[in-house]
Protein backbone atom coordinates (compact mmCIF):
# COMPACT_ATOMS: atom_id res chain seq x y z
CA UNK A 1 0.00 0.00 0.00
CA UNK A 2 1.64 3.19 -1.02
CA UNK A 3 -0.19 4.48 1.98
CA UNK A 4 0.15 8.19 1.38
CA UNK A 5 -0.49 8.46 -2.34
CA UNK A 6 -2.20 11.72 -3.24
CA UNK A 7 -5.60 10.22 -3.81
CA UNK A 8 -8.89 11.83 -2.96
CA UNK A 9 -11.98 9.83 -2.16
CA UNK A 10 -14.95 10.43 -4.38
CA UNK A 11 -18.15 8.73 -3.42
CA UNK A 12 -19.49 6.99 -6.52
CA UNK A 13 -23.07 5.93 -6.75
CA UNK A 14 -23.25 2.47 -5.23
CA UNK A 15 -24.57 0.17 -7.92
CA UNK A 16 -26.61 -2.78 -6.85
CA UNK A 17 -24.54 -5.88 -6.24
CA UNK A 18 -27.23 -7.80 -4.44
CA UNK A 19 -27.03 -10.58 -7.01
CA UNK A 20 -23.44 -11.29 -6.04
CA UNK A 21 -23.67 -10.46 -2.36
CA UNK A 22 -25.17 -13.48 -0.61
CA UNK A 23 -27.52 -12.79 2.24
CA UNK A 24 -25.97 -15.61 4.25
CA UNK A 25 -22.88 -14.29 5.95
CA UNK A 26 -19.71 -16.39 5.87
CA UNK A 27 -19.46 -16.30 9.65
CA UNK A 28 -21.65 -18.49 11.78
CA UNK A 29 -21.94 -17.86 15.49
CA UNK A 30 -22.14 -21.19 17.29
CA UNK A 31 -24.37 -21.65 20.28
CA UNK A 32 -21.64 -22.56 22.72
CA UNK A 33 -21.34 -21.53 26.30
CA UNK A 34 -17.93 -20.70 27.64
CA UNK A 35 -16.42 -22.95 30.25
CA UNK A 36 -15.23 -19.87 32.09
CA UNK A 37 -17.55 -17.07 33.12
CA UNK A 38 -16.36 -13.58 32.28
CA UNK A 39 -17.80 -10.65 34.20
CA UNK A 40 -15.52 -7.76 33.30
CA UNK A 41 -14.47 -6.28 29.95
CA UNK A 42 -11.31 -7.73 28.51
CA UNK A 43 -8.00 -5.94 28.55
CA UNK A 44 -7.04 -7.82 25.41
CA UNK A 45 -7.91 -4.89 23.17
CA UNK A 46 -8.94 -2.17 25.54
CA UNK A 47 -9.97 1.07 23.86
CA UNK A 48 -10.57 4.50 25.36
CA UNK A 49 -12.09 7.68 24.03
CA UNK A 50 -9.21 9.84 25.19
CA UNK A 51 -6.24 10.50 22.95
CA UNK A 52 -3.72 9.21 25.44
CA UNK A 53 -5.60 6.14 26.52
CA UNK A 54 -6.74 5.26 23.02
CA UNK A 55 -3.20 5.09 21.75
CA UNK A 56 -2.17 3.29 24.89
CA UNK A 57 -4.70 0.58 24.21
CA UNK A 58 -3.28 -0.02 20.78
CA UNK A 59 0.29 -0.17 22.00
CA UNK A 60 -0.67 -2.47 24.86
CA UNK A 61 -1.78 -5.08 22.39
CA UNK A 62 1.84 -5.65 21.45
CA UNK A 63 2.49 -6.96 24.93
CA UNK A 64 -0.78 -8.86 25.24
CA UNK A 65 -0.37 -10.66 21.94
CA UNK A 66 2.81 -12.39 23.06
CA UNK A 67 2.42 -15.89 24.37
CA UNK A 68 2.60 -15.98 28.14
CA UNK A 69 4.63 -19.15 28.47
CA UNK A 70 6.73 -18.73 31.61
CA UNK A 71 10.26 -17.59 30.92
CA UNK A 72 13.05 -15.88 32.73
CA UNK A 73 16.01 -13.90 31.49
CA UNK A 74 16.78 -10.67 29.69
CA UNK A 75 14.95 -9.68 26.50
CA UNK A 76 16.81 -10.12 23.25
CA UNK A 77 18.50 -7.12 21.70
CA UNK A 78 16.54 -6.29 18.54
CA UNK A 79 18.01 -4.06 15.83
CA UNK A 80 17.09 -3.23 12.26
CA UNK A 81 19.30 -2.16 9.40
CA UNK A 82 18.99 1.57 8.78
CA UNK A 83 17.88 2.39 12.33
CA UNK A 84 20.05 4.09 14.92
CA UNK A 85 20.84 2.03 17.99
CA UNK A 86 21.81 3.16 21.48
CA UNK A 87 23.77 0.77 23.69
CA UNK A 88 21.67 1.77 26.66
CA UNK A 89 19.52 -0.40 28.92
CA UNK A 90 16.41 1.12 30.51
CA UNK A 91 14.86 -0.56 33.54
CA UNK A 92 11.08 -0.10 33.34
CA UNK A 93 10.78 -0.78 37.07
CA UNK A 94 12.74 2.40 37.80
CA UNK A 95 10.71 4.78 35.65
CA UNK A 96 9.43 6.79 38.63
CA UNK A 97 12.95 7.54 39.82
CA UNK A 98 15.04 10.50 38.72
CA UNK A 99 17.91 8.13 37.97
CA UNK A 100 15.83 6.69 35.12
CA UNK A 101 15.63 10.04 33.33
CA UNK A 102 19.37 10.52 32.76
CA UNK A 103 19.92 7.42 30.60
CA UNK A 104 16.53 8.06 28.98
CA UNK A 105 17.62 11.49 27.76
CA UNK A 106 20.99 10.07 26.70
CA UNK A 107 19.11 7.49 24.67
CA UNK A 108 16.92 10.15 23.03
CA UNK A 109 19.98 12.19 22.08
CA UNK A 110 21.89 9.16 20.78
CA UNK A 111 18.97 8.23 18.56
CA UNK A 112 18.77 11.83 17.34
CA UNK A 113 15.01 11.95 17.86
CA UNK A 114 13.52 14.86 15.86
CA UNK A 115 12.65 18.03 17.83
CA UNK A 116 14.68 16.90 20.85
CA UNK A 117 18.02 18.57 20.08
CA UNK A 118 17.49 21.69 22.22
CA UNK A 119 20.06 22.20 24.97
CA UNK A 120 17.19 23.47 27.13
CA UNK A 121 15.99 19.90 27.50
CA UNK A 122 17.40 18.41 30.66
CA UNK A 123 16.68 15.17 32.47
CA UNK A 124 14.96 17.10 35.26
CA UNK A 125 12.51 18.60 32.75
CA UNK A 126 11.33 15.28 31.35
CA UNK A 127 7.83 14.01 32.00
CA UNK A 128 7.18 10.30 31.68
CA UNK A 129 3.74 8.75 31.79
CA UNK A 130 3.19 5.01 31.86
CA UNK A 131 0.19 4.22 29.71
CA UNK A 132 0.07 0.47 29.28
CA UNK A 133 1.74 -2.85 29.71
CA UNK A 134 3.19 -4.70 32.64
CA UNK A 135 6.52 -3.91 34.19
CA UNK A 136 8.10 -6.36 31.80
CA UNK A 137 6.37 -5.05 28.65
CA UNK A 138 5.86 -1.37 29.34
CA UNK A 139 4.91 1.58 27.15
CA UNK A 140 5.37 5.22 28.12
CA UNK A 141 4.74 8.66 26.68
CA UNK A 142 7.78 10.91 27.13
CA UNK A 143 7.54 14.68 26.86
CA UNK A 144 9.26 17.88 27.92
CA UNK A 145 6.50 20.37 28.83
CA UNK A 146 8.94 23.28 29.23
CA UNK A 147 10.13 22.96 25.62
CA UNK A 148 7.08 23.14 23.39
CA UNK A 149 8.89 22.17 20.19
CA UNK A 150 9.80 18.79 21.68
CA UNK A 151 7.13 16.42 20.44
CA UNK A 152 5.86 13.60 22.62
CA UNK A 153 7.66 10.30 22.08
CA UNK A 154 6.33 6.80 22.50
CA UNK A 155 8.81 4.69 24.49
CA UNK A 156 8.47 0.91 24.39
CA UNK A 157 10.53 -1.20 26.82
CA UNK A 158 10.62 -4.90 26.06
CA UNK A 159 10.40 -7.62 28.64
CA UNK A 160 11.63 -11.21 28.58
CA UNK A 161 9.55 -13.58 26.50
CA UNK A 162 9.78 -16.92 24.77
CA UNK A 163 7.42 -19.06 22.77
CA UNK A 164 6.21 -15.85 21.18
CA UNK A 165 3.46 -15.90 18.59
CA UNK A 166 5.25 -13.09 16.83
CA UNK A 167 8.79 -12.33 15.74
CA UNK A 168 9.99 -9.10 17.30
CA UNK A 169 12.83 -8.64 14.77
CA UNK A 170 10.37 -9.12 11.93
CA UNK A 171 7.88 -6.69 13.47
CA UNK A 172 10.59 -4.03 13.85
CA UNK A 173 11.78 -4.60 10.30
CA UNK A 174 8.23 -4.27 8.96
CA UNK A 175 7.53 -1.10 10.92
CA UNK A 176 10.76 0.49 9.73
CA UNK A 177 10.23 -0.34 6.05
CA UNK A 178 6.59 0.76 6.02
CA UNK A 179 7.20 4.03 7.86
CA UNK A 180 10.47 5.03 6.19
CA UNK A 181 9.56 4.15 2.61
CA UNK A 182 5.79 4.48 2.53
CA UNK A 183 4.91 6.85 5.39
CA UNK A 184 2.74 4.09 6.77
CA UNK A 185 2.35 3.56 10.50
CA UNK A 186 4.42 5.12 13.27
CA UNK A 187 7.99 6.14 12.52
CA UNK A 188 10.58 4.20 14.45
CA UNK A 189 13.20 6.65 15.70
CA UNK A 190 15.60 3.96 16.81
CA UNK A 191 16.29 1.12 19.18
CA UNK A 192 18.14 0.60 22.44
CA UNK A 193 19.24 -2.54 24.22
CA UNK A 194 15.77 -3.52 25.43
CA UNK A 195 13.31 -1.46 23.47
CA UNK A 196 12.59 1.19 20.87
CA UNK A 197 11.26 4.73 20.45
CA UNK A 198 8.38 5.50 18.11
CA UNK A 199 6.30 8.35 16.78
CA UNK A 200 3.30 9.42 18.85
CA UNK A 201 -0.03 10.16 17.16
CA UNK A 202 -2.55 12.56 18.76
CA UNK A 203 -5.59 10.46 18.04
CA UNK A 204 -8.58 8.43 19.13
CA UNK A 205 -8.98 4.73 18.56
CA UNK A 206 -12.01 3.69 16.56
CA UNK A 207 -14.83 1.91 18.35
CA UNK A 208 -16.85 -1.10 17.26
CA UNK A 209 -19.61 1.27 16.15
CA UNK A 210 -17.20 3.52 14.25
CA UNK A 211 -16.28 0.66 11.92
CA UNK A 212 -19.93 0.40 10.90
CA UNK A 213 -20.14 4.02 9.82
CA UNK A 214 -20.40 3.99 5.99
CA UNK A 215 -17.88 6.79 5.49
CA UNK A 216 -15.35 5.40 7.96
CA UNK A 217 -15.75 1.97 6.36
CA UNK A 218 -14.87 3.53 3.01
CA UNK A 219 -11.80 5.11 4.57
CA UNK A 220 -10.73 1.74 5.96
CA UNK A 221 -11.17 0.23 2.50
CA UNK A 222 -9.02 2.98 1.00
CA UNK A 223 -6.31 2.52 3.61
CA UNK A 224 -6.29 -1.24 3.16
CA UNK A 225 -5.94 -0.86 -0.61
CA UNK A 226 -2.98 1.44 -0.10
CA UNK A 227 -1.29 -1.02 2.23
CA UNK A 228 -1.89 -3.79 -0.27
CA UNK A 229 -0.02 -1.79 -2.91
CA UNK A 230 3.26 -2.16 -1.01
CA UNK A 231 5.33 -4.72 -2.96
CA UNK A 232 5.70 -7.90 -0.93
CA UNK A 233 9.31 -8.36 -1.96
CA UNK A 234 10.29 -4.97 -0.57
CA UNK A 235 9.62 -6.33 2.91
CA UNK A 236 10.08 -10.06 2.54
CA UNK A 237 13.38 -10.14 0.64
CA UNK A 238 15.10 -8.21 3.41
CA UNK A 239 13.23 -9.78 6.31
CA UNK A 240 15.42 -11.05 9.17
CA UNK A 241 13.67 -14.40 8.84
CA UNK A 242 14.86 -14.70 5.24
CA UNK A 243 18.39 -13.67 6.09
CA UNK A 244 18.10 -10.82 3.63
CA UNK A 245 18.59 -13.25 0.76
CA UNK A 246 15.14 -13.27 -0.78
CA UNK A 247 14.58 -16.96 -0.11
CA UNK A 248 10.88 -16.67 -0.73
CA UNK A 249 7.86 -16.26 1.47
CA UNK A 250 4.79 -18.13 2.63
CA UNK A 251 1.20 -17.04 3.03
CA UNK A 252 0.73 -15.95 6.63
CA UNK A 253 -2.56 -17.82 7.07
CA UNK A 254 -1.05 -21.18 6.12
CA UNK A 255 2.25 -20.57 7.89
CA UNK A 256 0.60 -19.51 11.14
CA UNK A 257 -1.79 -22.45 11.34
CA UNK A 258 1.08 -24.80 10.61
CA UNK A 259 3.33 -23.16 13.23
CA UNK A 260 0.70 -22.85 15.95
CA UNK A 261 -0.94 -26.26 15.55
CA UNK A 262 1.58 -28.18 17.68
CA UNK A 263 1.57 -25.78 20.67
CA UNK A 264 -2.22 -25.55 20.41
CA UNK A 265 -2.38 -29.34 20.62
CA UNK A 266 -0.12 -29.24 23.69
CA UNK A 267 -2.49 -26.84 25.41
CA UNK A 268 -5.48 -29.09 24.77
CA UNK A 269 -3.59 -32.11 26.07
CA UNK A 270 -2.85 -30.43 29.40
CA UNK A 271 -4.51 -32.23 32.35
CA UNK A 272 -6.35 -29.04 33.34
CA UNK A 273 -8.34 -29.09 30.10
CA UNK A 274 -11.54 -31.16 30.51
CA UNK A 275 -11.92 -34.12 28.19
CA UNK A 276 -15.24 -32.68 27.01
CA UNK A 277 -13.49 -29.51 25.80
CA UNK A 278 -10.72 -31.55 24.22
CA UNK A 279 -13.36 -33.56 22.40
CA UNK A 280 -15.12 -30.45 21.11
CA UNK A 281 -11.93 -29.25 19.47
CA UNK A 282 -10.91 -32.72 18.22
CA UNK A 283 -7.62 -31.32 16.99
CA UNK A 284 -6.82 -34.39 14.88
CA UNK A 285 -10.07 -33.99 12.97
CA UNK A 286 -9.35 -30.28 12.60
CA UNK A 287 -5.97 -31.03 11.05
CA UNK A 288 -7.60 -33.35 8.51
CA UNK A 289 -10.31 -30.77 7.76
CA UNK A 290 -7.71 -28.03 7.39
CA UNK A 291 -5.75 -30.09 4.88
CA UNK A 292 -8.94 -30.89 2.96
CA UNK A 293 -9.86 -27.21 2.95
CA UNK A 294 -6.43 -26.19 1.61
CA UNK A 295 -6.71 -28.79 -1.14
CA UNK A 296 -10.16 -27.47 -2.07
CA UNK A 297 -8.93 -23.90 -1.86
CA UNK A 298 -6.14 -24.55 -4.35
CA UNK A 299 -8.81 -25.24 -6.95
CA UNK A 300 -10.82 -22.04 -6.47
CA UNK A 301 -8.17 -19.56 -5.34
CA UNK A 302 -7.91 -16.81 -7.96
CA UNK A 303 -4.64 -14.94 -7.58
CA UNK A 304 -5.60 -12.49 -10.32
CA UNK A 305 -9.14 -11.63 -9.22
CA UNK A 306 -9.87 -11.18 -5.53
CA UNK A 307 -7.02 -13.21 -4.11
CA UNK A 308 -3.97 -11.47 -5.48
CA UNK A 309 -1.06 -11.82 -3.08
CA UNK A 310 -0.42 -8.68 -1.07
CA UNK A 311 1.36 -7.56 2.05
CA UNK A 312 -1.58 -7.76 4.45
CA UNK A 313 -2.16 -6.38 7.93
CA UNK A 314 -4.19 -9.45 9.00
CA UNK A 315 -5.63 -7.82 12.13
CA UNK A 316 -7.67 -4.76 11.14
CA UNK A 317 -9.96 -4.71 14.14
CA UNK A 318 -11.12 -1.39 15.56
CA UNK A 319 -8.44 -1.27 18.24
CA UNK A 320 -5.76 -1.10 15.54
CA UNK A 321 -7.27 1.88 13.74
CA UNK A 322 -6.56 5.42 14.93
CA UNK A 323 -8.33 8.59 13.83
CA UNK A 324 -6.01 11.57 13.95
CA UNK A 325 -7.03 14.66 15.92
CA UNK A 326 -5.92 18.20 15.21
CA UNK A 327 -3.85 17.16 12.20
CA UNK A 328 -4.39 18.42 8.66
CA UNK A 329 -4.54 15.71 6.00
CA UNK A 330 -4.55 15.95 2.22
CA UNK A 331 -7.34 13.42 1.73
CA UNK A 332 -10.17 12.47 4.12
CA UNK A 333 -9.19 8.81 4.42
CA UNK A 334 -5.78 9.83 5.72
CA UNK A 335 -7.44 10.67 9.00
CA UNK A 336 -7.08 6.96 9.70
CA UNK A 337 -3.78 5.44 10.76
CA UNK A 338 -3.32 1.69 10.83
CA UNK A 339 -1.08 0.45 13.63
CA UNK A 340 0.10 -2.80 15.21
CA UNK A 341 1.79 -4.80 12.45
CA UNK A 342 2.67 -7.80 14.61
CA UNK A 343 0.77 -10.22 12.39
CA UNK A 344 1.40 -8.52 9.05
CA UNK A 345 2.56 -10.89 6.33
CA UNK A 346 1.93 -11.88 2.72
CA UNK A 347 -1.62 -13.12 2.26
CA UNK A 348 -4.43 -12.95 -0.27
CA UNK A 349 -6.14 -9.56 -0.33
CA UNK A 350 -9.41 -11.39 0.27
CA UNK A 351 -8.05 -12.91 3.49
CA UNK A 352 -7.34 -9.45 4.90
CA UNK A 353 -10.80 -8.23 3.90
CA UNK A 354 -12.50 -11.37 5.23
CA UNK A 355 -10.73 -10.96 8.55
CA UNK A 356 -11.81 -7.32 8.76
CA UNK A 357 -15.43 -8.26 8.11
CA UNK A 358 -15.30 -10.89 10.85
CA UNK A 359 -13.99 -8.26 13.25
CA UNK A 360 -17.28 -6.40 12.78
CA UNK A 361 -18.87 -9.17 14.85
CA UNK A 362 -16.60 -8.64 17.86
CA UNK A 363 -16.90 -6.01 20.56
CA UNK A 364 -14.08 -6.18 23.06
CA UNK A 365 -15.92 -3.93 25.50
CA UNK A 366 -18.62 -6.32 26.58
CA UNK A 367 -18.76 -8.77 29.46
CA UNK A 368 -18.19 -11.56 26.91
CA UNK A 369 -15.66 -10.12 24.46
CA UNK A 370 -14.70 -13.58 23.21
CA UNK A 371 -18.18 -14.21 21.80
CA UNK A 372 -19.01 -12.83 18.32
CA UNK A 373 -22.41 -11.48 17.32
CA UNK A 374 -23.27 -12.81 13.87
CA UNK A 375 -25.96 -10.18 13.36
CA UNK A 376 -23.23 -7.54 13.22
CA UNK A 377 -21.54 -9.08 10.18
CA UNK A 378 -21.63 -6.48 7.36
CA UNK A 379 -24.67 -6.65 5.13
CA UNK A 380 -24.38 -7.05 1.34
CA UNK A 381 -24.71 -3.27 1.01
CA UNK A 382 -22.05 -2.65 3.65
CA UNK A 383 -19.67 -5.07 1.95
CA UNK A 384 -20.40 -3.40 -1.38
CA UNK A 385 -19.56 -0.03 0.13
CA UNK A 386 -16.21 -1.37 1.34
CA UNK A 387 -15.33 -3.17 -1.89
CA UNK A 388 -15.96 -0.16 -4.11
CA UNK A 389 -13.83 2.12 -1.96
CA UNK A 390 -11.09 -0.49 -1.82
CA UNK A 391 -11.12 -0.93 -5.60
CA UNK A 392 -11.23 2.83 -6.15
CA UNK A 393 -7.80 3.03 -4.54
CA UNK A 394 -6.26 0.31 -6.69
CA UNK A 395 -5.41 0.40 -10.38
CA UNK A 396 -8.80 -1.17 -11.19
CA UNK A 397 -10.64 0.83 -13.83
CA UNK A 398 -14.12 2.11 -13.08
CA UNK A 399 -15.51 -0.24 -15.74
CA UNK A 400 -14.02 -3.27 -14.01
CA UNK A 401 -15.04 -2.48 -10.44
CA UNK A 402 -18.32 -4.38 -10.50
CA UNK A 403 -16.71 -7.56 -11.80
CA UNK A 404 -13.82 -7.16 -9.38
CA UNK A 405 -16.25 -6.61 -6.51
CA UNK A 406 -17.90 -9.89 -7.44
CA UNK A 407 -14.52 -11.62 -7.48
CA UNK A 408 -13.65 -10.16 -4.09
CA UNK A 409 -16.96 -11.28 -2.62
CA UNK A 410 -16.43 -14.84 -3.78
CA UNK A 411 -12.83 -14.99 -2.62
CA UNK A 412 -13.73 -13.46 0.76
CA UNK A 413 -16.15 -16.36 1.27
CA UNK A 414 -13.48 -18.84 0.26
CA UNK A 415 -10.85 -17.42 2.62
CA UNK A 416 -13.13 -16.84 5.61
CA UNK A 417 -12.50 -20.35 7.03
CA UNK A 418 -8.77 -19.62 7.05
CA UNK A 419 -9.39 -16.60 9.29
CA UNK A 420 -11.31 -18.75 11.76
CA UNK A 421 -8.65 -21.46 11.71
CA UNK A 422 -5.75 -19.08 12.25
CA UNK A 423 -7.29 -17.23 15.18
CA UNK A 424 -8.54 -20.49 16.68
CA UNK A 425 -4.96 -21.76 16.90
CA UNK A 426 -3.82 -18.35 18.15
CA UNK A 427 -6.34 -18.37 20.97
CA UNK A 428 -5.30 -21.81 22.15
CA UNK A 429 -1.63 -20.85 22.25
CA UNK A 430 -2.52 -17.65 24.09
CA UNK A 431 -4.39 -19.74 26.66
CA UNK A 432 -1.18 -21.51 27.69
CA UNK A 433 -0.58 -19.61 30.91
CA UNK A 434 -4.24 -19.66 32.00
CA UNK A 435 -4.48 -23.40 31.38
CA UNK A 436 -1.24 -24.21 33.19
CA UNK A 437 -2.26 -22.03 36.15
CA UNK A 438 -5.81 -23.42 36.06
CA UNK A 439 -7.31 -19.92 36.04
CA UNK A 440 -11.08 -20.17 36.43
CA UNK A 441 -11.94 -16.55 35.61
CA UNK A 442 -9.40 -15.35 33.04
CA UNK A 443 -9.15 -11.76 31.96
CA UNK A 444 -9.98 -12.93 28.45
CA UNK A 445 -11.39 -16.39 27.76
CA UNK A 446 -8.98 -17.55 25.08
CA UNK A 447 -10.24 -21.14 25.17
CA UNK A 448 -13.83 -19.94 24.80
CA UNK A 449 -12.75 -17.65 21.96
CA UNK A 450 -11.10 -20.57 20.18
CA UNK A 451 -14.15 -22.79 20.67
CA UNK A 452 -16.29 -20.30 18.79
CA UNK A 453 -13.67 -20.00 16.08
CA UNK A 454 -13.42 -23.78 15.69
CA UNK A 455 -17.16 -24.22 15.29
CA UNK A 456 -17.27 -21.30 12.85
CA UNK A 457 -14.45 -22.86 10.83
CA UNK A 458 -16.30 -26.14 10.54
CA UNK A 459 -19.60 -24.52 9.70
CA UNK A 460 -18.02 -22.25 7.09
CA UNK A 461 -16.28 -25.10 5.26
CA UNK A 462 -19.52 -27.08 5.41
CA UNK A 463 -21.29 -24.13 3.78
CA UNK A 464 -18.72 -24.29 0.99
CA UNK A 465 -19.48 -27.98 0.50
CA UNK A 466 -16.08 -29.19 1.68
CA UNK A 467 -17.42 -31.48 4.44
Amino acid sequence: MAFYRLLRITRPTLLSLTVIMPKVSPVVTPSLSSTLALETPSNLRRVSTSSVQSLASVIASAASSVSSIPFSGEPEVVKAEGLRHASIFLDARQYKKSSFLVPLLECIRTLNVPSWSSTRITAEELSIHKVSGSLTNAVFFVSCPSVKEAFTILLRIYGPSSGSLISRPRELHTLHILSSRYNLGPKVYGTFENGRMEEYFPSKTLTAEDMRDPQISRWIGARMAELHSVPIDVIEETSPENGGEGKGWQLGAKKNVSSWLAPARDVLMHPNVPQSVRGEFDIDRFQQQWESYLKWLSGVDDVHNGSRRVFAHNDTQYGNLLRLEGVEVRAPHRQLIVVDFEYASPNPASFDIANHFLEWTYNYHTSTPHIPDESRYPTPQERENFYLSYLEHTDTSSLERLSQAKALENQVRYWTPACHAMWCMWGLVQATDDVISDVTEPEFDYVGYSRFRMVAFRQSIAALGII
